[in-house]
């Protein structure tokens, strides 16, 4: 049976720490390899661990630059694969179609890319979703301040969600239950909860949406660059009693 994969490329937010990346997440499941997300950094990452050209698909979950800057770093070699021989086929990108502008950049990379609209993707077991070699990915609107969605990548009955940038609501709690892996994103401490609240969670946030989601396993992402990692950690900890720990860049976590 294949192994599902999970390997942090960058995991800070919203600018990285000395020396490392904004949110992106190479997922490999046989022989399709999925990038999921792409901040500041985290293309040169990719590229130290695979042949870019071998890309199945890029998913971003919305356009804030800390989750899409390397966007223009992976339309340039895709296009230049491309004019080379080295690739054949355009790379799908699935992408919110809002804000316009920002989708209608996206969408001008013709050379490189085909934009999928997340929402314009058909429905699957009531959620918008596609299949990508032998992963299934399934998509929720999240509450944030820009169109955002969550994302499910599942394959031979294993299953990773990662919760992009959200609020805690009851439908996130839903869409994670039974995970083998809830990656999620983790903000700051939580006497920043007024600050947070309506558009991140908290570290407490994240292990109360572990908790309640009765997840295999919680790995805490997209960290204020200058906080305590172990104190982040130490709040989830308070209320989700599973595997968890903080998201470390190059590391692989496998199902």
């Amino acid at each position: 049976m294949e192994t599902l994969d999970l390997t942090v490329l960058g995991c800070w937010a919203p600018y990285p720490r000395a020396g490392g990346a904004c949110s992106g997440y190479l997922i490999r499941s046989g022989e399709t390899s999925v990038l999921v997300e792409a901040g500041h950094g985290t293309f040169g990452r990719l590229s130290g661990i695979m042949n870019f050209r071998n890309l199945a698909a890029v998913v971003i979950s919305h356009y804030h630059p800390d989750h899409s800057a390397d966007l223009s770093c992976v339309r340039h070699a895709i296009g230049g694969a491309i004019r080379d021989g080295s690739r054949k086929e355009l790379l799908p990108v699935y992408a919110p179609d809002e804000p316009s502008d920002e989708y209608g950049r996206l969408a001008s990379y013709r050379e490189a890319f085909t934009v999928h609209p997340v929402d314009q993707l058909p429905f699957i077991d009531g959620h918008r979703g596609v299949r990508i070699g032998s992963l299934d990915l399934s998509f929720l609107p999240t509450r944030h301040n820009l169109p955002c969605y969550a994302l499910s990548l599942a394959s031979e009955g294993k299953r990773i969600v990662y919760t992009a940038d959200s609020a805690l609501f009851p439908d996130l709690v839903d869409f994670s239950r039974g995970a083998d892996l809830l990656v999620a994103e983790a903000s700051g401490y939580h006497s920043d909860w007024e600050y947070l609240h309506r558009n991140h969670l908290t570290g407490r946030l994240a292990g109360e949406l572990a908790r309640d989601a009765d997840v295999g396993r919680l790995v805490l992402t997209h960290l204020w660059p200058e906080y305590d990692v172990g104190r982040i950690s130490d709040e989830a900890a308070a209320f989700y009693g599973g595997r968890l720990e903080a998201a470390e860049e190059h590391k692989t976590y496998q199902i």
